[in-house]
């Protein structure tokens, strides 16, 4: 028997590039379809149920109570489980990206995100370029692909309108032990929009809009992969200077 053809890339309308650009993030309802996000799971849970195997700094701690509210990572899970950029999430995904960046942008890297029920941490307010070589000027963007519901119990994506047009603020490391930051002086006194999302959803965001995810207090998993693209960096006169960076960033995008 035949497979059967995959749909048409998702387009996006007028209405959602101008939110994107003036909100710096956008929230899509599916990015694929139940059957994949099924295979996913599969493929994502066995990662995360390794007990080794992971090249140097693949698997990661982002948070700094690893005990009482873990926050998992493995980036580049696509060289451990390739099938996870080999359907349709993965082609929706870059296409939505050249719509947004242009048909030169290429991937940046991926990562898998894992919030365990109950004591999944939070993901600090945040930029994604402060992990990102400060000798460059970046335009890039992330698309988080909801596994299952992710809601405000189980720790669903919030995002600050506009702050994509902000400079890169002062972060810090949430601990010395810990790859993940956050911003180190408080967060602008800005409205946060929730992004709530039925499985298969997504939301895109801008590499310098602020975000973060609340903590996971529901009695699942909340799981979500993240696809990355960007055009080709352009180096500065002048680079940046981002004290709280680790040496082993500057290899590239985190």
């Amino acid at each position: 028997m035949m497979a059967s053809p995959l749909p048409p890339p998702l387009r996006l309308t007028d209405a959602e590039f101008a939110a994107f650009d003036r909100n710096g993030f956008l929230r899509i309802d599916a990015l694929t379809n139940d059957d994949e996000v099924e295979a996913l799971l599969g493929l994502y849970d066995e990662l995360f149920h390794r007990d080794g195997g992971f090249d140097a700094g693949d698997r990661i701690e982002l948070n700094a109570d690893v005990a009482r509210a873990p926050l998992p990572q493995i980036v580049n899970p696509e060289r451990y489980a390739p099938r996870l950029i080999q359907g349709l999430a993965y082609r929706n995904a870059r296409e939505i990206a050249r719509q947004l960046l242009g048909s030169d942008c290429v991937p940046t890297g991926n990562h898998a995100i894992l919030k365990p029920a109950r004591i999944g941490g939070a993901t600090p307010w945040h930029q994604d370029e402060a992990y990102w070589d400060p000798r460059y000027v970046h335009r890039a963007l992330s698309i988080w692909l909801a596994l299952q519901p992710a809601t405000v119990e189980n720790g669903c994506m919030r995002f600050i309108s506009g702050s994509h047009r902000w400079p890169v603020l002062p972060h810090e490391l949430i601990s010395a032990d810990s790859h993940g930051l956050r911003l180190s002086e408080a967060t602008p006194n800005a409205p946060e929009t929730l992004c709530e999302l039925p499985a298969a959803g997504a939301t895109i965001h801008d590499g310098r809009t602020l975000h973060g995810a609340g903590p996971n207090l529901s009695g699942r998993p909340r799981r979500a992969l993240v696809f990355g693209f960007g055009l080709a960096p352009v180096l500065l006169e002048t680079p940046n200077h981002y004290p709280w960076q680790r040496p082993e960033w500057l290899s590239g995008i985190h």
